[in-house]
């Protein structure tokens, strides 16, 4: 049995990814050379943020912006910005659905290639690799799902 309405049109649910690349890399060295010979440790601060935007009919660009800066009380040892999109192609697909997919599975997807770009990109800085730890986009999506709905449960009723 398939999914083909009388016209021949396929309505399985379809889901793909197109593309993947680096959208927009910075690598930041400000207080080189003297950031190699400080003696005390620097502290990281990673930053990630998720934005999808339509690119074609059902085309989705996914991009996974993190940022990292590493500092202390002496400077600034680095700052890295990486942009890492991918296209996803996407049909037949319920728009709830859709968004948990680009919000929590496409990220995932993404994410071992993005890791390996920023960890490449500080090593070649002439630092150890900045190796992230895995995160659970799944998590994080129903956790701000969770708080965007409970966010629209406390506004007032807009005035008819």
């Amino acid at each position: 049995m398939t999914d083909v309405t009388a016209n021949g049109a396929d309505t399985l649910p379809q889901i793909g990814l197109l593309a993947q690349y680096v959208k927009d890399l910075s690598f930041e060295n400000p207080n080189s050379p003297a950031v190699y010979s400080w003696q005390t440790q620097p502290q990281i601060d990673v930053q990630f943020n998720i934005a999808s935007t339509p690119a074609a009919e059902d085309v989705h660009e996914v991009a996974l912006r993190i940022t990292a800066k590493a500092e202390s009380d002496q400077g600034v040892a680095f700052a890295v910005e990486l942009l890492y999109a991918g296209l996803f192609g996407i049909r037949n697909v319920s728009e709830e659905q859709q968004q948990a997919f680009l919000f929590a599975e496409a990220p995932r997807l993404l994410f071992p290639f993005a890791r390996r770009v920023l960890a490449d990109a500080v090593q070649d800085g002439g630092f150890p690799p900045l190796l992230l730890d895995p995160l659970d986009f799944n998590a994080l999506y129903q956790q701000q799902t969770a708080q965007a709905q409970a966010m629209a449960e406390t506004q007032p009723a807009g005035n008819a």
